[in-house]
């Protein structure tokens, strides 16, 4: 389905046209371009304006167009809103015909705008253009502009040019920066937000013991050259590609095998600061890097096709042949389409689909030329199922091995077989000597002879004596001893031959075929059977410059050359969007949000930004800078404005209550993904293993999806009994199967990413369920226990330094005397409650004291304080 605005999306934009339609009438005229087309565009120019056919004969698209009318007669009146027919038709709920009335207010602001004599800002042009003026003023559609530092009145307060915009902002409030974080807090903080995992008790006394004046910039760069940052960061843009392990789209959801190939690149060019614009061209592009066949490749030539798994993450039902297969095609173009443009563009491009984009200068057939982009290589007329777009990463040599075992195994086979028919004959004539002799001949005559050939009476003779029917697979119903023992040493022979074959090992990518370069066309009204006038690969026209050229087909490469080309007109550094986009969200996994508050949304409906200088800024210093995010990482934390503290006054609460300004660092609560490895390190449990294929997901007996293997029997029902992952189950998140039809049940309840195509920014809701995980969930009480043995063990016979191990353990922090005395006479009575309790003989359980410790434990990693990074 095309792209619908949300309802948070379409409450905004009415505000915004309520707000020019009522605030700015006070200050000045309405005009057509800014008050009244956008509400008929919105609602009216779909069957008025945009098709070949105007219903009624009726164009809504310019002043002069509604003057001269349709079948009706003129739809408007200047200064007469009561009797201006556009106005009598929308208020009696006659227009538009189908889908959202238009709003009271916005009618409210036609009337206004017709009342005041239905002025129009310009002169208007003899020849209408699909995007105006105005449109194409629209901030985010501005080239990147230069920005001047500004004058403060603290500059002591600043360490960068970051804090200098956000100064001059709160200090035209009367406000300023808060008070510096404590050192504890910020190691915190700066662990949570590199490494998405939270310092050990050792790694906060080695910084809060670092009194040199970079002992700060020190323990960045130690986190960002650590392992950990490329899996918390990848995280983060695996969730704006919407990565999955499984298939999707149909309840049947299968596995992606290989899936993870592309996983494993994003966290490997993330912890090698692989700059984004190679990011952006490898993930839209790689294959149009290498030249085919993709054969006999290095580790690098693997990884340029692996990053091409970034369009093949959209839900894909092509390999499901019960569905529509001309349907399935389009729609993973069009949620491929739906994820590059979010990703990477900011617009909700997909909501021109079927018709211009109703908010956004996006007309439909931009849409399709932007879809031709990518046309050559998924070729929806010669479709290739997700199996038949994987290519081997064996190179001639590894085949060769291959090659060999399977001869080996040949031989084998063959050696058995011909083994097994001695025995066989062995047997027959052990039956055949049962016969009376002189039925001996014609017994084996009968044998011999092969079915389809046999006389009437020799299919009487076997079927009268069904024992000659011997042969390799029913022989061990003679000699089951022997073909037992015949059969156990061949399996282990065969079995030490199977295990010398290379493992099968594929990557799933997009590629083109050569010489194959489908048309493209526009499809009325987004149906696939209704093609229009075919069109040409290009972008955006409201983006469009010289520089923007995409190739139909380029004569310098194998391929098409459009995925290319549209990469590198990306990453040319003078992009609109790009860099801003990217931008922005790096701010936003730092301060908790954006500069705009929408990350995927740059145009009418998203929010406007709360610092666009910064933002500007920011997008041109990246570029600069080659694009290299730990650089980024290391000028956002620097800033004064990322090591303040987050307590929060009366005053700024008054004045800026969101924290837009960023008067103080904002209070966010870690992820679901951390929040599960954050009490796998509290335990001391957490596998630090990297790469390779997923931890896979399973459902328990109650119906919640856990960590293990999947032993549900052929009705659904799983096994109480469970296989031993060998401490796999302990991996961290981010390798956890991603299966779009069972998602990790603890992950869910803590907002993971809902993957419709992609994730362009996590909900965070604070609902009950969250509470009773925390209270019941098998693993969070599994983990309370581990914490309670790893603090005994460690301080065994004490308890206070039992609880003040497991507090900095959970917290990072030590408690204060009155929380020490508090949870010391908490677990002792707890203690004294489970001795006097006892134990249910037939569930096993922990003595006493680990128990009552475990409690305890449970109530530290279900705290405020261990679920939010302040």
């Amino acid at each position: 389905m095309p792209h619908a605005p949300g309802w948070t999306g379409l409450v905004a934009v009415v505000c915004s046209l309520v707000l020019a339609g009522g605030a700015v009438a006070a200050e000045g005229p309405l005009t057509f371009e800014q008050h009244a087309r956008p509400i008929l565009k919105a609602y009216c120019f779909q069957c008025h304006g945009e098709e070949e056919h105007h219903e009624a004969n009726l164009d809504v698209r310019q002043v002069r167009l509604l003057l001269k009318g349709g079948d009706s007669g003129a739809a408007i009146a200047p200064g007469q809103a009561s009797a201006s027919l556009i106005v009598e038709r929308i208020a009696a709920g006659e227009m538009p015909p189908e889908g959202k009335p238009v709003p009271a207010k916005d009618l409210e602001t036609l009337r206004a705008w017709l009342d005041q004599g239905a002025k129009t800002a310009r002169p208007e042009p003899e020849t209408l253009s699909v995007i105006t003026d105005d449109e194409r003023s629209f901030w985010s559609l501005q080239p990147v502009r230069a920005v001047s530092l500004p004058t403060v009145g603290e500059p002591a307060q600043l360490a960068s040019f970051i804090d200098a915009l956000l100064l001059a902002k709160l200090e035209e409030q009367g406000l300023s920066f808060s008070p510096a974080a404590d050192k504890r807090v910020l190691v915190r903080r700066a662990y949570y937000d590199l490494a998405g995992l939270p310092p050990t008790p050792e790694e906060v006394d080695a910084f809060l013991a670092d009194d040199a004046p970079d002992a700060w910039q020190r323990l960045v760069d130690r986190l960002l050259a650590s392992p950990q940052y490329g899996e918390r960061w990848g995280r983060h843009w695996l969730d704006v590609a919407g990565y999955a392990d499984s298939d999707g789209y149909t309840e049947r959801d299968p596995e992606r095998k290989y899936a993870f190939k592309y996983r494993d690149y994003v966290i490997r060019a993330l912890n090698a600061d692989k700059p984004w614009d190679a990011m952006i061209r490898e993930q839209l592009a790689g294959d149009e890097l290498l030249s085919p066949p993709y054969e006999n490749l290095s580790s690098e030539q693997a990884d340029l096709l692996a990053a091409t798994g970034f369009l093949r993450m959209a839900a894909d039902g092509t390999a499901d042949g019960t569905v529509d297969q001309q349907l399935a095609r389009n729609d993973v173009l069009a949620e491929t389409l739906k994820i590059v443009t979010s990703s990477l563009l900011g617009l909700t491009v997909g909501c021109a689909q079927c018709h211009n984009h109703r908010y956004d200068p996006i007309p439909q057939a931009d849409y399709y030329r932007l879809r031709a982009v990518f046309e050559p290589a998924y070729d929806p007329k010669n479709w290739r199922a997700p199996a038949a777009r994987l290519v081997s990463l064996w190179t001639d040599e590894v085949r060769e091995q291959a090659a060999a075992v399977d001869a080996e195994l040949k031989q084998l086979t063959d050696e058995q077989n011909a083994e097994l028919d001695k025995i066989v004959q062995a047997t027959f004539d052990a039956e055949v000597a049962k016969l009376p002799e002189a039925e001996h001949a014609a017994a084996r005559a009968a044998r011999d002879t092969e079915a389809k050939d046999r006389s009437p009476e020799q299919k009487q003779l076997l079927k009268d004596h069904p024992s000659l029917n011997v042969n390799r697979g029913s022989a061990y119903l003679y000699d089951r001893k022997r073909v037992a023992a015949f059969n156990k040493d061949y399996d282990e022979r065969t079995k030490a031959i199977k295990d010398k074959r290379p493992a099968e090992d594929f990557v799933p990518c997009l590629t083109e075929v050569p010489g194959r370069i489908p048309q493209s066309f526009v499809f009325f009204r987004g149906d696939i059977s209704q093609p229009k006038q075919e069109v040409q690969p290009g972008v955006l026209t409201v983006l469009a410059d010289d520089e923007a050229i995409i190739p139909a087909d380029d004569p310098a490469l194998p391929t098409s050359g459009r995925r290319l080309a549209f990469a590198n007109w990306l990453t040319s550094g003078q992009h609109r969007l790009v860099g801003r986009v990217l931008a922005n969200r790096f701010w936003m996994h730092h301060f908790g949000r954006g500069i705009v508050a929408t990350p995927g949304d740059f145009g009418i409906l998203g929010e406007q930004p709360s610092h666009p200088e910064l933002l500007d800024w920011l997008a041109t210093r990246f570029v600069a800078d080659g694009w290299e995010l730990k650089r980024h990482h290391r000028l956002l934390m620097h800033s004064t404005a990322y090591r303040q503290s987050s307590q929060r006054t009366e005053e700024l609460d008054r004045i800026d209550s969101e924290n837009r300004l960023l008067g103080r660092m904002s209070i966010r609560r870690i992820e679901a993904e951390t929040l599960r490895d954050s009490m796998l390190a509290a335990t001391g449990q957490l596998n630090g293993k990297m790469w390779g294929s997923p931890v896979p997901v399973t459902v328990d007996e109650v119906g919640q999806v856990i960590v293990g293997l999947d032993n549900r029997d052929s009705a659904g029902r799983p096994d109480r009994q469970r296989d031993s992952l060998g401490g796999e189950e302990f991996r961290r998140s981010v390798y956890v199967q991603v299966r779009r039809s069972l998602p990790l049940s603890m992950l869910e309840t803590f907002d993971a990413p809902l993957l419709t195509p992609n994730c362009e920014v996590r909900d965070q809701s604070t609902v009950a369920p969250q509470s009773l995980l925390l209270m019941n969930n098998a693993f969070v009480i599994e983990q309370a226990e581990r914490l309670a043995e790893r603090a005994i063990q460690q301080a065994e016979g004490d308890l206070a330094a039992q609880i003040r191990l497991a507090w900095r353990l959970a917290l990072v922090h030590e408690p204060s005397e009155a929380q020490l005395a508090a949870a010391v006479a908490f677990v002792t009575t707890q203690q004294q409650e489970f001795a006097k309790a006892g134990a249910d003989p037939k569930i096993p359980a922990p003595p006493p004291a680990t128990r009552a410790l475990a409690a305890f434990c449970q109530a530290l990693v279900s705290s405020n304080a261990f679920l939010y990074v302040d």
